[in-house]
C-alpha cells in the first residue's frame, strides 16, 4: 500500500509528448468560425492572415497547412454561413410541406445568429465588387451548393408524389430568391424588415410556391 506522496508520484505512469491536437477538420471549423469576426470587423481586403494566425491562436504554419490562401479560408467561411441559411440536407419526414420548408430555410432562427448571418451576407456582397475571387466562392461555396441541395430535396418530394414534376433546379432558384429577397437592402433607404415580417412573408412565399407546384389532383 502507497502511503505517502513521494511514492504515490513514483507509482503514476508520466505523460510523455504533447497534448493531443485536435483533427484537421475540427480545427479547420474552429479557426473559420473565429476568423470570422476579424474579417467582419476588418474586411475582406485588410484581413491578413497573420492576423488570422494571432487571432486563432495558431502558427502560421499549421494556418497554411490547413488554409494554403485566404481566399481557401474565406470560401470555407461561405461554405459553414450556407449552413445559417438552409437546413439541408435533411431526413424526408411526414411534416407538412410548408412546415418542412420553413424549417429548411430557419424561419425559427434567433435574431443574434440572424444579425450575424446578414452581416456577413453584406461584406461578401460590400467586397465581392473589388475582389472577384470572392464573387467565385460565393457561388461555389454558398449559392450553387445550397441550391442544389434545395433542388434534391425537391426533386425527392416529388418522387413521393407531393409535388408536381417540375424541374427541380428551377424550383429551387425561384424559391430562394422569393424568400431571401428580404435579407438585404435592395436600395438606398430600403428599410429591412422586422423579424415577424420577415417570416410572414417568407410564409406567404412558400405558400404562393406550394401553390403553383402542388400536385394537381386528376378531374373525375
Amino acid at each position: 500500500m502507497i502511503d505517502n506522496y513521494g511514492d504515490a508520484m513514483a507509482a503514476t505512469p508520466r505523460l510523455r509528448g504533447r497534448p493531443k491536437q485536435r483533427p484537421d477538420a475540427e480545427e479547420r471549423q474552429r479557426i473559420a468560425a473565429a476568423a470570422c469576426d476579424l474579417f467582419l470587423d476588418l474586411g475582406y481586403g485588410a484581413t491578413t492572415m497573420d492576423a488570422v494566425a494571432a487571432r486563432c491562436g495558431v502558427s502560421k504554419k499549421t494556418l497554411y497547412r490547413l488554409f494554403p490562401a485566404k481566399t481557401d479560408l474565406f470560401r470555407a467561411m461561405i461554405a459553414d454561413h450556407r449552413k445559417s441559411m438552409l437546413a439541408l440536407p435533411r431526413a424526408d419526414d411526414d411534416l407538412p410541406l410548408d412546415e418542412a420548408l420553413a424549417d429548411i430555410f430557419r424561419l425559427d432562427i434567433g435574431e443574434v445568429e440572424n444579425r450575424e448571418r446578414l452581416a456577413f451576407i453584406r461584406l461578401a456582397i460590400a467586397d465581392a465588387d473589388r475582389f472577384p475571387e470572392i464573387g467565385e466562392a460565393i457561388t461555389k461555396e454558398g449559392a450553387a451548393p445550397a441550391r442544389q441541395l434545395l433542388a434534391d430535396w425537391l426533386d425527392r418530394q416529388q418522387q413521393r408524389g407531393t409535388l408536381r414534376s417540375f424541374p427541380p433546379g428551377t424550383a429551387a432558384r425561384m424559391l430562394m430568391d422569393m424568400v431571401f429577397s428580404v435579407l438585404v437592402k435592395r436600395f438606398p433607404g430600403d428599410d429591412l424588415m422586422t423579424r415577424e415580417d420577415r417570416i410572414a412573408h417568407a410564409r406567404q412565399c412558400i405558400d404562393v410556391f406550394l401553390r403553383g407546384v402542388a400536385e394537381v389532383a386528376p378531374l373525375a
